[in-house]
């Protein structure tokens, strides 16, 4: 008889299923289990390690494919082919030896599209497509969870389409980072640019999007604008009003004064109106992925990098459901299960919750809304929370009070709206009261950034005031920098900057770039590629990213909506409705127009490029002493721009834990001594300030101390 091979996709997962069943033995790659339970025979549990297989690089199709050049593009392979990773065969050899004597395959990877892929993926280079399979679906891995998974397996058949999805999106991706890349880098490098310029069908139109952003800012200009403010004074006190209308220049605003009869200075106004209006505010919608790397970033500036592995840590300890969700809405099992641990929930993170909502509300759960993964919500079971790192303390506390939320109390306040008439100018001002924090006491730790209330003072309609009236001066504002939480919002709405709740949910059906589960390593990627920096959480597109944006400024790889559209076809491939042919052609005539397109468009930018050039060199080269011999920024510390002629001559860009400036790099070059730098951390750990010199004699960087 065979046995079932249950293939998890990593060592972690594979023991959390190993936890649910009885009688288990650990293996060398395998764990074996014996639970009649749940199967006739026996059973193993294999594993991969990160992906265990691989497409073929471009040189494995075609030898000729090696080399770089212009005249073997583009690349598209007849047909695509996989390899075992070549740091991972004694574990691929393991996991086929065991599909091949299987009579029953059981895909237990991560429920999502790439989970789908990297389990299909191996079993197919396995030779085993053959076999029967079915699929464990799954949000949480706790014992009673994956038990009941095991006891409901589905159909793996129906999983097929998303296999074809993640598929689509693997080929189309090596057909644009492999042909792309290097169509623009060695255009680029005829120019005199270095280096090797990524390109990515997701990653050049996000960091497209960044772009736009910095040129509106750089090219923005501030204009005056100047209205009318007024301090109107009652009986019970004062406060200020606002006039809406805003003037060009001062004289415009004078004489609106002046046609209106109203002086500068104290004039007679009458209470015109008065709107008291008692609003209340619903606890905030379930997160996904997305809204919690959004809010972890505001509160406390953690990347979503950093926040998708802590919520997969939680995940892997069993207390946080599947954090690769795009869904805010819970099931009527959920729910359950949560309101009958809310008092284990209030005790884990020191929480006191009014329930005034014990029943389902249709804003969290909705059956019909849950298609593969429901919000991230805590688990049945709670953590040892004192065990717990801050991140990690951070990350649960969030997801759980904003869990227990939906059965707390309404925000309330009380706003009041006032109209002040002065000669027949209006102004206005607007108050708020705090009535009842309801939900809001459960984020009471959070640093919240929190406008200052501006309480009214006691009047009525009708009643006389006097008005101070002066003529204000503003400024128009250019746009701010992208924060990185904020990046991921601009990326799911296809660069439509999105932080309303509402607004999101109206626009949920909107077409996104990328997915929830690679959105965090999009930006990772362009960090890596040196296309973008992040200083104090604002993005910023560093020169690299300017020229690549240029190059490719009026291709399809600039277009974020068509990105999106490319996503939402792929969507469709995985509901069947799609065809991998039609998009795969799609792919290969938007590199056919690249290769027609790109060479004209870089030599138009020849100027640019120069610029780019000679603004990147910091100074002479103090070893070569070659007049070409300049010290440039190569991102992770300054080198000779002739290090191909053999010079090797480099300067730290982060020396003992300071980042070293291009203005301190310029001194060190012209044999001055820089700026004085505070907080080197020495080996043994200790903080210290000091200046730093070049010794061109001992060639390397030393310290002078401040004196006293």
């Amino acid at each position: 008889m065979g046995h079932t091979l249950i293939l998890a996709e990593k060592p972690s997962q594979a023991k959390a299923y190993a936890d649910a069943f009885q009688h288990t033995k650990k293996q060398d790659g395998y764990i074996e289990v014996n639970d009649g339970r749940f199967f006739k025979e026996k059973a193993y549990i294999n594993w991969g390690y990160g992906h265990l297989v691989e497409l073929l690089s471009p040189e494995q199709y075609n030898e000729t494919w090696k080399i770089w050049r212009l005249d073997q593009l583009p690349m598209f392979p007849e047909q695509f082919r996989f390899q075992v990773s070549k740091d991972k065969k004694k574990q691929f050899n393991i996991v086929k030896r065991l599909l091949n004597h299987s009579t029953e395959i059981i895909v237990a990877t991560d429920c999502d599209r790439e989970g789908e892929n990297i389990a299909r993926s191996i079993i197919s280079l396995a030779g085993a497509s053959h076999k029967p399979a079915k699929r464990l679906w799954i949000n949480s891995l706790e014992v009673d969870e994956i038990q009941k998974g095991f006891r409901h397996l589905n159909n793996g058949n129906n999983y097929l389409s998303l296999y074809k999805e993640a598929q689509t999106r693997q080929y189309s991706d090596w057909l644009v980072g492999m042909n792309a890349s290097r169509l623009y880098t060695l255009l680029l490098q005829k120019t005199g640019m270095k280096g090797v310029f990524s390109v990515g069908r997701v990653q050049t139109a996000t960091l497209y999007l960044l772009y736009k952003r910095q040129k509106e800012i750089e090219d923005f200009v501030s204009q005056d604008y100047f209205t009318f403010q007024g301090k109107v004074q009652v009986p019970n006190g004062s406060f200020e009003a606002k006039h809406k209308q805003r003037f060009a220049t001062k004289e415009e605003a004078q004489k609106v004064l002046q046609e209106k009869g109203v002086l500068p200075g104290v004039n007679d106004g009458i209470i015109q109106e008065v709107k008291r209006e008692r609003k209340r505010t619903k606890s905030p919608k379930l997160h996904s992925l997305s809204s919690l790397q959004s809010t972890a970033n505001k509160q406390w500036k953690y990347s979503p990098s950093e926040v998708l592995k802590i919520a997969q840590s939680l995940y892997e300890k069993k207390v946080l459901s599947y954090p690769r969700t795009d869904s805010h809405f819970i099931t009527d099992s959920e729910f359950a299960y949560i309101k009958n641990n809310l008092s284990n929930y209030q005790e884990c993170i020191g929480v006191d919750v009014e329930v005034v909502y014990p029943d389902a509300q249709k804003r969290y759960v909705d059956n019909t809304k849950v298609v593969e993964h429901y919000a991230l919500v805590p688990t049945k079971q709670t953590p040892n929370f004192s065990a717990l790192n801050e991140k990690e303390k951070n990350i649960y506390q969030e997801v759980v009070a904003t869990t227990l939320a939906m059965f707390a109390p309404d925000y309330e306040y009380e706003e009041t709206k006032l109209v002040i008439d002065v000669k027949g100018l209006n102004f206005e001002a607007t108050g708020k009261v705090e009535k009842q924090l309801g939900w809001k006491s459960l984020f009471k730790n959070q640093q919240q950034a929190k406008k200052k209330e501006i309480v009214l003072p006691a009047m009525e309609k009708d009643q006389a005031c006097q008005v101070n009236v002066e003529i204000a001066k503003g400024q128009t504002k250019a746009p701010k920098y992208y924060t990185e939480g904020q990046l991921i919002n601009v990326m799911k709405y296809a660069g439509k900057e999105v932080d309303d709740e509402a607004l999101q949910h109206t626009l949920k059906e909107s077409e996104g770039i990328g997915t929830e589960a690679t959105r965090a390593s999009i930006i990772e990627t362009l960090k890596h590629q040196l296309y973008i920096e992040i200083r104090k959480n604002q993005v910023t597109v560093l020169d690299k990213g300017k020229i690549l944006c240029q190059a490719v400024e009026g291709t399809l790889l600039a277009s974020p909506e068509m990105t999106a559209k490319w996503e939402t076809y792929l969507k469709k491939i995985g509901k069947n409705e799609g065809s991998q042919e039609v998009f795969l052609n799609k792919i290969k005539q938007m590199i056919e127009f690249l290769m027609q397109e790109a060479p004209k468009k870089i030599g138009s930018m020849e100027q640019f490029l120069q610029q780019v050039n000679e603004k990147s060199f910091i100074g002479q080269c103090p070893r070569c002493n070659h007049e070409d011999g300049k010290i440039q920024d190569k991102g992770k510390f300054y080198g000779c721009s002739r290090y191909r002629e053999g010079c090797t001559f480099t300067l730290p860009r982060k020396f003992l834990g300071k980042s070293i400036s291009q203005i301190n790099i310029k001194k060190l070059l012209g044999d001055e001594k820089t700026n004085l730098i505070k907080g080197f951390t020495s080996k043994k750990g200790k903080k210290f300030d000091a200046y730093l010199r070049y010794d061109q004699t001992e060639q390397k960087m030393t310290f002078e101390f401040p004196k006293g």
